[in-house]
């Protein structure tokens, strides 16, 4: 069946059609509004509700946040506390039995070799922490 044409094998004189009917098209597009014209409001006022009051009070406790500084020699500071490697291991495990964790931020030197700085990030995955970033600055 050809696009367009009326029976164009048996009747050599007819012509083509050269107009898309639009009427099924409108016919649907009105059948669809008046759908949704039908369905919208019932959509909008669904079961109505009254939701008891109460008041409760957001918990603000945010986590502590702790800064281990890892100098150019590759000492440790605890809250720019100087610590020894040890002492560090033992404060990391004491910061991560708390509830909620805090987090800890570790600021290495630029100069400290990155092994320094590897081995606090590592001592407190052993310690059980699991909000660990790296402060650094901007550059200007």
């Amino acid at each position: 069946m050809a696009f367009g044409t009326q029976e164009a094998a048996l009747d050599d004189d007819t012509e083509v059609m050269n107009e898309i009917n639009m009427t099924p098209l409108v016919d649907v597009m009105l059948v669809l509004l008046i759908i949704f014209i039908i369905t919208v409001p019932v959509m909008k006022h669904a079961i109505s509700v009254e939701l008891p009051s109460a008041t409760a009070l957001r918990q603000t406790i945010k986590p502590e946040t702790i800064a281990v500084s890892v100098d150019a020699q590759g000492g440790y500071f605890w809250n720019q506390n100087p610590v020894s490697e040890q002492e560090l291991v033992r404060l990391l495990e004491i910061e991560a039995t708390k509830n909620p964790q805090p987090e800890l931020h570790i600021r290495g030197d630029k100069a400290v070799r990155y092994e320094f700085v590897v081995q606090a990030m590592a001592q407190a995955r052993q310690a059980g922490l699991h909000k660990i970033g790296f402060v650094t600055e901007p550059k200007h």
